[in-house]
């Protein structure tokens, strides 16, 4: 399974958790109008990071909030190293 594939199912898996209708996902899709919301995606990053181990959200240096999912993933990848 690849990172991209892992978020996506997380973000599936959470949206059907808490009821949220899901836009078809794509890196052009914005983060905000994927279906998720801020406490969705909240859930997301800390689910990330107790299943992956990654946080890019995490240490000293200022991340900027992604605006799209590609956005979200490239972050999760970049962290990766």
């Amino acid at each position: 399974m690849t990172l991209r594939s892992a978020i996506f199912a997380k973000m599936i898996q959470i949206a059907a958790q808490q009821k949220k209708p899901l836009a078809p996902l794509n890196d052009d899709l914005p983060l905000l109008e994927s279906g998720l919301d801020s406490l969705c995606i909240a859930v997301l990053v800390a689910t990330l990071d107790d299943t992956l181990g990654l946080d890019p959200f995490a240490g000293e240096a200022q991340v900027a909030f992604p605006v799209t999912v590609g956005d979200f993933v490239r972050l999760y990848e970049h962290a990766a190293g």
